[in-house]
């Protein structure tokens, strides 16, 4: 079996796209531009009929990862929100001041997914032992980590990620992500992983009054089909 691809989208049309280029499972989210947030119960229950595997960001703000006993119980609820509507898992994490993963605040987050596929989202990226971290994950029961090595783009974190591979040891998936393309996908892939993340987004244009009254910048980034089939096909 080849590497996974899992592409990440924020609207009905990325969805659509991801599915038509060969996504082999969509990581559901609103506000990409901003790393990502809790989707929409629309888009949800959108994602639920796509035919594809689709997990679901628990992410109620934008910033870092530090969360309030409020914030925890809005997670708590979007969990329970995404399972009853059928959807595959969640992708959630959570820090302390200091960086470090919050446990306690990850085993109420646990819980609350029990029997879900679960995602350790790129939280991890910001502790200060990222292999620390790897084992604390393991040891909470999350299937997959999502990271760029602890740096800004995973091309430039690949030696910290071939060392979290060899340190998983097949207990759980490194699933390398951001900047991840075409170009670099032959390097990413020799790293030893399985699995991969990526937008497959391209640059559009925006104009009009919806650009002038501040509705939307002047460019945005839309998942494309054509980018998620040139993705495949680096990694082929």
């Amino acid at each position: 079996m080849g590497i996974r691809l899992e592409v990440c989208v924020d609207s009905a049309e990325g969805l659509a796209e991801a599915v038509a280029g060969g996504a082999d499972r969509i990581e559901l989210c609103a506000a990409l531009a901003l790393g990502g947030l809790m989707p929409s119960v629309g888009l949800i229950a959108l994602a639920a009929r796509c035919g594809v595997p689709v997990v679901a960001m628990i992410r109620p703000r934008v910033g870092d990862f530090v969360w309030s006993e409020a914030e925890v119980g809005m997670m708590e609820a979007e969990i329970a929100s995404v399972r009853a509507a059928g959807l595959a898992g969640v992708v959630l994490g959570a820090s302390q001041p200091d960086g470090r993963l919050d446990g306690a605040v990850l085993r109420r987050l646990v819980a609350a997914a029990r029997g879900m596929d679960l995602v350790l989202h790129r939280c991890i990226d910001l502790t200060p032992d990222m292999g620390e971290a790897l084992e604390e994950a393991v040891g909470l029961g999350f299937r997959r980590i999502l990271t760029s090595g602890g740096e800004t783009t995973a091309e430039a974190g690949a030696a910290r990620i071939a060392a979290l591979v060899a340190q998983a040891a097949g207990r759980i998936t490194v699933m390398p992500g951001s900047g991840v393309s075409p170009g670099n996908a032959a390097a990413l892939k020799g790293l030893g992983i399985a699995e991969i993340h990526a937008s497959c987004s391209v640059q559009v244009p925006v104009a009009g009054r919806a650009v002038e009254m501040g509705f939307a910048p002047p460019v945005l980034r839309r998942t494309s089909a054509d980018a998620v089939r040139a993705l495949r096909r680096a990694l082929e």
